[in-house]
């Protein structure tokens, strides 16, 4: 009864998704050319547009990587601020990637896997939650691979999320300096935040890790 439900909630976020898109198409056209002050300017006195649209664009993001995460990033800080544009891209991220995990698992399974190979599934269910926290951080790595892999592999839901929390939250942080420059007043508090931040990731991935080894040992 729980997999019917996770594969209604899955298909019903793809449908709205591609709704969305279409029904959205100047604002992505202006996108698509890198307008990013226009975009900016329209959103900025509307609420449920500005949040509305960004998370659209996030979930495009985790789906195809077609809009460099840099972007998504940089609107979000120029609407929201650092701080909340730093919340508001991570949870966004985080219900993107879990929109295309059950996506994954559940409908694209047996076309996705066809084009897959076998040894790097292997390698990401030995340490799935490392796996994933590990790829989060590395900026080469497309996030809409992680996604699909994860959901084609035996990973838990839990370990996936655990791992895109921490490593998104360390990443977003990092790419969220970026838009809002050295140079200002405020950048110290941030980065000093920002090594809390990493530091406290490692440590709650580094004690589920030895936690997993401690029970693979008493199986």
């Amino acid at each position: 009864m729980i997999t019917i439900w996770k594969k209604i909630l899955s298909l019903f976020a793809i449908i709205i998704t591609v709704f969305l898109i279409i029904h959205n198409t100047e604002t992505f056209r202006l996108l698509r050319n890198g307008d990013l002050d226009t975009i900016i300017l329209s959103l900025r006195n509307t609420t449920f547009s500005k949040f509305f649209f960004t998370f659209i664009i996030m979930v495009i993001q985790n789906s195809f990587t077609v809009i460099p995460l840099i972007i998504i990033i940089t609107i979000n800080y120029a609407l929201f601020g650092f701080l909340n544009g730093l919340i508001w891209s991570w949870l966004t991220s985080i219900i993107a990637a879990g929109i295309w995990f059950f996506g994954s698992r559940y409908f694209f399974n047996d076309w996705v896997q066809k084009k897959t190979n076998p040894e790097i599934l292997a390698k990401m269910e030995k340490n799935g939650l490392l796996f994933v926290f590990q790829a989060r951080i590395i900026p080469f790595v497309p996030t809409s691979l992680i996604n699909i892999l994860s959901g084609l592999s035996s990973i838990t839901f839990k370990h996936f999320i655990i791992g895109t929390m921490f490593g998104n939250l360390i990443f977003f942080f990092v790419l969220s300096l970026i838009p809002a420059g050295l140079m200002e007043g405020n950048t110290e508090q941030n980065i000093l935040l920002g090594i809390a931040i990493i530091l406290v990731g490692f440590v709650v991935i580094f004690r589920l890790k030895k936690k997993q080894k401690r029970r693979k040992q008493v199986n």
